[in-house]
């Protein structure tokens, strides 16, 4: 049995980043599809922690909350840094993924229509420090924070592949984070599974119309 089990619903949202980083790294894991009639028949949800999905299982650890389980799977297969120092720039960098994911979230779930045109204005502003971070590790030639990938790559480049889709063009104006997605895009491992159906045909916003 694969020693990880992820518990989502059939959509992208908050596991994709986690499940690049699985990919990347060679690892194995279980998918439990949660549907929306499951989900709205209580008990699953009464037996969460927090009441919310994602729930991650490694081994006999249950986890929840998808940045917790970022860090844990960071931790554990060596993707937060060489030292101290490091890995508090792979959190920072994590925290201003964050930031802009919850930013989308709300335009999707609640103000998509009237909401995307002052979103699309205001993105460059979002972007740009990663762009700076970039600028500034190598000249934007390696990953956000070093020179070797972290679990805060893959959580930066999940929301980037979204917002290409969600405003195409967005980093037309931003090259080293447009030249960052296509190299991390090559790694083998992770292009195959960018490539695989089950990543392609799962809905990036829950089946939501952007």
């Amino acid at each position: 049995m694969p020693p990880y089990t992820i518990f989502y619903f059939p959509t992208r949202g908050r596991c994709e980043a986690m499940r690049m980083l699985l990919a990347d790294q060679g690892q194995s894991w279980k998918e439990e599809v949660v549907t929306k009639e499951t989900w709205l028949q209580g008990p699953l949800k009464a037996s969460c922690l927090y009441g919310q999905l994602p729930k991650f299982q490694d081994g006999d650890l249950t986890l929840y909350q998808s940045n917790a389980i970022l860090r844990h799977l960071g931790r554990s297969l060596g993707l937060y840094g060489k030292d101290q120092r490091e890995a508090a720039l792979v959190d920072m960098v994590n925290d201003g993924v964050e930031d802009l994911r919850r930013l989308c979230g709300h335009l999707i779930h609640h103000s998509c229509e009237e909401g995307k045109a002052q979103y699309v204005q205001e993105l460059p502003r979002h972007l740009k420090p990663f762009e700076t971070l970039l600028s500034q590790n190598q000249g934007g030639q390696a990953f956000i924070v070093s020179d070797q990938i972290s679990f805060a790559d893959y959580n930066l480049l999940d929301l980037l592949l979204s917002h290409q889709v969600l405003v195409p063009g967005c980093l037309d104006s931003f090259p080293l984070l447009s030249a960052y997605v296509t190299r991390l895009n090559t790694r083998p491992k992770l292009k195959a599974f960018l490539a695989s159906p089950e990543h392609v045909n799962r809905p990036i916003f829950g089946g939501r119309k952007i």
